[in-house]
């Protein structure tokens, strides 16, 4: 089970970080991504982290304003967004995949629920 929270209303240029739980699976032998979807949009990979070699990677749309990081003593992933822009706006959601990094949706096999994310002024 995945439960994301941490979403909300920001406005441009503001910061948010997104947080993840999970439980009912080895966290720390999974592949965790963030993954974004606005309305009439395919699902977009955000970001994904894999703690056993520090592999990250992130879409080219947020590099250098998203950070993704984990915490395997509380099972939790992270999500520190900062100068966000109206073309942020999504909802985002936690995944994880036990077979390999990547930013394709179709290759993980749990998801959480989502969190709305909304950049305005």
């Amino acid at each position: 089970q995945l439960v994301e929270s941490g979403g909300g209303l920001v406005q441009p240029g503001g910061s948010l970080r997104l947080s993840c739980v999970a439980s009912g699976f080895p966290f720390d032998r999974y592949v965790m991504a963030w993954f974004r979807q606005a309305p009439g949009k395919e699902r977009e990979g955000v970001a994904y982290i894999r703690d056993t070699d520090g592999a990250i990677d992130y879409a080219d749309s947020v590099k250098g304003r998203f950070a993704i990081s984990n915490d395997n003593s509380k099972n939790t992933v992270y999500l520190q967004m900062n100068s966000l822009k109206p073309e942020d706006t999504a909802r985002y959601y936690c995944a994880a995949n036990r077979y390999g990094t990547s930013l394709n949706h179709m290759t993980y096999d749990h998801w959480g629920q989502g969190t709305q994310v909304t950049v305005s002024s």
